[in-house]
């Protein structure tokens, strides 16, 4: 990528993470979370009623890279790992809420159904467990399923500001 590019994309980050596009959380309300397979960048939504109407706005974008092992995981084992990223990054929203986790994988959506998973998409599930009540695994198909696509593909480096933040060599907290 060129300088220009770069820079273009920052600003562009900068100006759909600052007000007045990004709306404050209303807790009492369900919460949509976005994933899609092609990077960890979830991007969390709520509908609320703005002048009257009912409108659909963000409440917050995250990302990161993925580690060494991870990009070698199957589409299935990726999208599992995004959902229980998103969910751990984003406990303090989702904990309490009804949300609904759209992903553009349908293995995603029968991460809490698996029979036999694989043993790391088996952590992830017990990890969430605790929480099926209040959630919901959709699809949506990834033509359709775009708001996720930039941040997933322009993650942000992992540095101390970045709230993903992971040091080289330290592993997730996974609650078990």
């Amino acid at each position: 990528m060129t300088v220009y590019r770069v820079k273009a994309f920052q600003y562009l980050r900068q100006s759909l993470t600052t007000s007045p596009l990004l709306l404050i959380p209303y807790l009492k309300l369900p919460f949509k979370l976005y994933s899609s397979r092609d990077g960890l960048g979830p991007a969390l939504h709520q509908v609320q009623i703005i002048t009257e109407n009912p409108v659909e706005g963000l409440i917050c974008f995250i990302s990161r890279k993925t580690k060494p092992t991870e990009s070698r995981y199957e589409a299935s084992q990726m999208e599992c790992l995004y959902i229980f990223w998103a969910f751990e990054k984003l406990l303090y929203f989702l904990e309490e809420c009804a949300f609904v986790a759209i992903t553009d994988c349908t293995t995603g959506k029968s991460l809490l159904n698996m029979k036999t998973p694989h043993i790391h998409m088996l952590r992830w599930k017990i990890a969430i467990q605790e929480y099926r009540c209040n959630m919901i695994i959709a699809h949506k198909n990834g033509n359709i399923h775009k708001n996720t696509d930039g941040v997933s593909r322009q993650l942000l480096p992992n540095y101390i500001e970045n709230p993903a933040f992971l040091p080289e060599g330290a592993s997730p907290q996974i609650p078990i």
